[in-house]
């Protein structure tokens, strides 16, 4: 396999990204990989964690290994270029400004000799399936070939962290008191109005609630905290698969599952694969769900010695090669 790197210009900034290509001459099938949320990079790392043994490396290098080209990017306010490009972004972060990140790639990829422009797949995880999804219902050039979505939210990506807060908050004698606290906050911040925290809240909580309402990240963190992945999956017109893991502690097998498969019900093009050991950046995780603690299991995403599930990667592998 061959690896470089990559860049094009947005505006008054740069986007970076890596390239790998197979070995021979193509020409190959591509796919281009979207990260998840906040500030994780093209590999799936993330400061806000330990370790640097990403998913999305991992997951170019198999594909490589398969015969699939790949391309995956830092969004904007992520990787090493962060501190040059975050000022150029304040008040003009949205759903738009990162399509035209995604659009750059999949051309960047698409101009590459030796890659197939009509067999181009967009690769999503977590935050990433919607812009994926978000790319496929647009009239966007190279259109995608289909998409893979692992870990999309069935639910509103607000109501998502509000249910792992709830989780938390259980175990706090006066958790229910802090949870409409919470609350309260959430309706100010979606009313447009300012969220106020009060300071009782914990800490970790009151970090959440400054970054939505950071001006580095607005207006996409209201956009994004209503959004999900049911009506666009409803709504694309090209093959689908949906994977999530049932130990992904952040996103739940039936609880985000069972919508999204109502959203494709009568679809022979749209198939859904939930792995028994994988988990939200579809490493494997051998452990009883019941023993996963979400906090814990984040820190391990990354770790040396933490591989990506076989069962998860073959099927993705293979759900590909059936459509070159």
């Amino acid at each position: 396999m061959q690896s470089r790197e990559v860049s094009w210009s947005l505006g008054p900034t740069t986007v970076y990204g890596t390239l790998l290509r197979p070995d021979g001459e193509g020409p190959f099938p591509g796919v281009v990989l979207v990260a998840g949320s906040g500030p994780t990079d093209r590999d799936w790392n993330s400061p806000l964690l330990p370790g640097s043994n990403g998913s999305g490396r991992l997951l170019a290098e198999a594909l490589g290994r398969a015969g699939i080209a790949s391309l995956r990017y830092d969004k904007r306010a992520s990787g090493p270029h962060v501190r040059e490009t975050i000022p150029l972004l304040i008040g003009k972060m949205s759903m738009q400004s990162h399509l035209d990140e995604l659009t750059g790639a999949v051309r960047a990829l698409a101009a590459e000799d030796n890659v197939r422009a009509d067999r181009i797949f967009g690769l999503g995880n977590s935050e990433g399936t919607l812009h994926v999804l978000n790319y496929a219902m647009h009239d966007v050039e190279p259109p995608f070939a289909g998409l893979v979505l692992t870990g999309p939210p069935g639910r509103a990506v607000g109501d998502v962290a509000r249910s792992q807060l709830a989780a938390q908050a259980t175990a706090i004698p006066n958790g229910a008191e802090l949870l409409g606290l919470y609350d309260a906050s959430i309706a100010r911040f979606l009313a447009g109005e300012p969220i106020a925290a009060d300071p009782v809240l914990p800490e970790d909580v009151t970090n959440i609630l400054r970054a939505l309402e950071s001006p580095a990240n607005l207006p996409f963190a209201r956009e994004l905290w209503t959004a999900d992945a049911v009506a666009p999956l409803g709504r694309v017109s090209v093959p689908v698969l949906v994977v999530i893991g049932k130990k992904d502690v952040q996103v739940d097998w039936q609880v985000d599952g069972d919508p999204l498969r109502r959203a494709a019900a009568g679809r022979e093009d749209v198939t859904f694969l939930f792995p028994e050991n994988a988990n939200h950046v579809l490493k494997h995780e051998p452990r009883p769900r019941s023993e996963l603690v979400q906090a814990q299991v984040m820190v391990g995403y990354n770790a040396d010695d933490a591989s990506l599930d076989p069962e998860a990667v073959a099927a993705i592998v293979a759900w590909l090669a059936a459509r070159e």
